[in-house]
């Protein structure tokens, strides 16, 4: 076989599906096509068609008629044999699948920031709980810098913030990315523009998060290259204290949208602000120990509960 067939007969074989193997192995057993298809669930001319796809992949014949059966050859009867562990294996892992999980036990300490302690996490403890009532949780809000010290010296088993970490007591997990909004009044003149920039916050009465916001930093940065000088007329430690800032008409917020984008009420209007600013927030966990089944049982449970729908302005995750 030339080089060229060669690869070609290669990239057919890499074609493969399941469920042409899986016509294979019912044939074997069934020896018809009619009863193939009721076993699967699928029309007798998909069994056929599924075969021929497979035939024409490997390039030889599997099943030879004989009396209106269909027997196999040896071929087949060779790949058959390979596919029973394969096909073990997956319905294992189905009815593992399909069999409740096992509440966890023991204790869970978690801890995370105001905003995202009061706006995001309850309900979703509150779920965890109820899902594991022999689980011991205790729930801490905590500013941003005693959170991390907190978890680096596994006083905590999970925290959750939007901060910006660098902390060798730590590691992160990613929950998801955001981009920067706008939120304003809603009678404010710039909510007639579809994106807010920097250039139209000069001379703005502006809420600014405090300085310990992390994301602070990032938006001077911004301002600064572009020469904007907003009037900065309060500074706020939490997003929700900027919301109802803004709510009361003192002036424009640049803020994360998570988690709540859809929580912001009556009186106050969101826009894209740009460039993009990116905010991540994270699970932060203590580097110095693996996490237990229960604290990785709650990220998995609180990934699964995020609507990202829920979030406009939210960055696909890959």
């Amino acid at each position: 076989m030339t080089t060229d067939k060669a690869a070609e007969a290669k990239d057919r074989r890499s074609g493969i599906t399941l469920r042409e193997l899986e016509v294979l192995q019912a044939l074997v057993g069934a020896g018809t096509a009619i009863n193939v298809a009721r076993r699967l669930g699928i029309s007798q001319s998909a069994v056929s068609r599924r075969l021929a796809q497979l035939e024409d992949r490997l390039g030889f014949q599997l099943f030879m008629r004989a009396g209106g059966r269909l027997v196999p050859t040896v071929e087949a009867m060779s790949i058959n044999e390979q596919l029973t562990p394969v096909f073990d294996t997956l319905a294992r892992i189905a009815n593992h699948a399909d069999q409740p999980q096992k509440a966890h036990a023991g204790s869970l300490a978690i801890v995370a920031p105001p905003t995202i302690a009061h706006r995001f996490l309850p309900a979703r403890i509150a779920a965890f709980k109820k899902q594991n009532p022999d689980l011991q949780i205790t729930f801490e809000v905590l500013a941003s810098d005693s959170l991390l010290t907190g978890i680096a010296e596994r006083r905590f088993d999970i925290g959750l913030t939007d901060s910006v970490t660098a902390h060798e007591g730590i590691q992160s997990e990613l929950l998801l990315e955001t981009q920067a909004i706008c939120i304003l009044p809603q009678d404010h003149p710039l909510t007639a523009q579809d994106v807010i920039r920097p250039d139209d916050l000069q001379a703005q009465d502006f809420i600014a998060l405090s300085r310990r916001h992390s994301s602070r930093v990032i938006i001077d940065r911004v301002l600064d290259k572009a020469g904007v000088r907003p009037n900065i007329v309060i500074e706020a430690s939490t997003n929700v204290a900027a919301i109802e800032f803004v709510r009361a008409d003192l002036g424009i917020a640049v803020l994360n949208p998570f988690p709540l984008v859809h929580q912001l009420g009556d009186g106050v209007v969101m826009r894209p602000f740009m460039p993009a600013l990116s905010y991540s927030t994270n699970f932060l966990l203590p580097s110095s120990q693996a996490p237990s089944a229960a604290t990785l049982a709650f990220m998995q449970a609180t990934r699964a509960s995020l609507d990202r729908a829920a979030y406009p302005a939210l960055a696909p995750l890959a």
